[in-house]
C-alpha cells in the first residue's frame, strides 16, 4: 500500500504574524509575573497597595490609599487600632440635631493631654498614624527629644464651622476632628502652634514638618497658613473635604 502524504502550505504571513503577536504576549506576561514577584519581594509593604496596611509602617506610596479603604468599614478600622495596640472603647452613637457621635469611642495612650478625647474610629486611625510616623519622628530628628505629651483643644463640638449660627456643620460636630496644639518634650521644652510656628529655629521647622507630613494622612490639614482662625492649632480631620494649608 503507497501513502500519499498531503503537501503543507507554507503558513501566510497573517498567521506568522499573529503567532509572533502570541509569542510576544507570552513573553510579556512572564516578564510582568517576575517584575511583580520582584517587586512584592522587594519594595517595602507601605509602597504596595495589596500588602497590609500597618500602624507601624512609615508612610509611604500605598498608605493613603489603604487608609481611605479602611476608615470607611468600621469593621476594619477598629481591626487595624486593635492590631496596632490603640485602646480604643467605642461609646455609644448618639445625635443630637445636626451633631452626632457615630463610631466614635475613647481614645487611650498616645500621651494625649487632655486624656482619653473621643473621636470617629477614622479620625483615632489617622491620628494615631500622624502621631507614630510623622510627629513622634520629627521630635527625634528636629528637636533631638522624645514627645512626653500631646496637647490638644478637643475633639468633639457640637458648632457649625467657626461657631457661627448658619452654614456648613464642622468635623468636630461628628467627633471627625482634631485640633493640635503643640507638645511638651522629654527634656522640658514645650513647643505650641501659636508661639512657634513661624519660628525660623527648630521649633518651627519641628511644627511645619509635622503640618507637612499631616496632610499626607488626613484629609484636612489646617494650619496658621490658612487663616487667623487657626493661628494656634492645626486642625486635622477626616471629613469629606481635602485641603492641605
Amino acid at each position: 500500500m503507497t501513502f500519499v502524504f498531503p503537501v503543507l502550505k507554507p503558513p501566510s504571513a497573517q498567521a506568522r504574524a499573529l503567532a509572533g503577536f502570541g509569542s510576544l504576549l507570552l513573553d510579556a506576561a512572564l516578564v510582568a509575573v517576575l517584575l511583580f514577584m520582584f517587586v512584592d519581594r522587594t519594595a517595602p509593604p507601605q509602597d504596595l497597595p495589596w500588602k497590609p496596611f500597618s500602624l507601624n509602617q512609615p508612610i509611604g506610596l500605598a498608605t493613603s490609599g489603604k487608609l481611605a479603604r479602611i476608615a470607611v468599614d468600621p469593621a476594619r478600622c477598629k481591626a487595624a487600632l486593635a492590631a496596632g495596640e490603640v485602646a480604643f472603647t467605642a461609646t455609644p452613637a448618639r445625635r443630637d440635631g445636626f451633631c452626632s457621635k457615630l463610631d466614635a469611642g475613647q481614645v487611650g495612650g498616645g500621651g494625649l493631654s487632655p486624656a482619653g478625647p473621643v473621636m470617629t474610629c477614622r479620625e483615632a486611625l489617622a491620628f494615631t498614624l500622624w502621631n507614630r510616623q510623622v510627629l513622634r519622628p520629627a521630635a527625634r530628628e528636629i528637636l533631638g527629644a522624645e514627645v512626653a505629651a500631646i496637647d490638644h483643644y478637643g475633639t468633639y463640638a457640637c458648632r457649625r464651622v467657626y461657631g457661627q449660627d448658619s452654614g456648613r456643620v464642622s468635623e468636630h460636630a461628628h467627633a471627625n476632628a482634631f485640633d493640635f496644639a503643640g507638645v511638651r518634650l522629654s527634656d522640658g521644652r514645650r513647643v505650641t502652634v501659636a508661639a512657634h510656628f513661624d519660628d525660623e529655629g527648630a521649633r518651627g521647622r519641628f511644627l511645619r514638618a509635622a503640618r507637612d507630613g499631616a496632610c499626607k494622612v488626613f484629609r484636612v490639614t489646617l494650619s496658621p497658613d490658612y487663616n487667623a482662625a487657626h493661628h494656634d492649632h492645626l486642625h486635622l480631620d477626616m471629613g469629606r473635604f481635602r485641603t492641605c494649608r
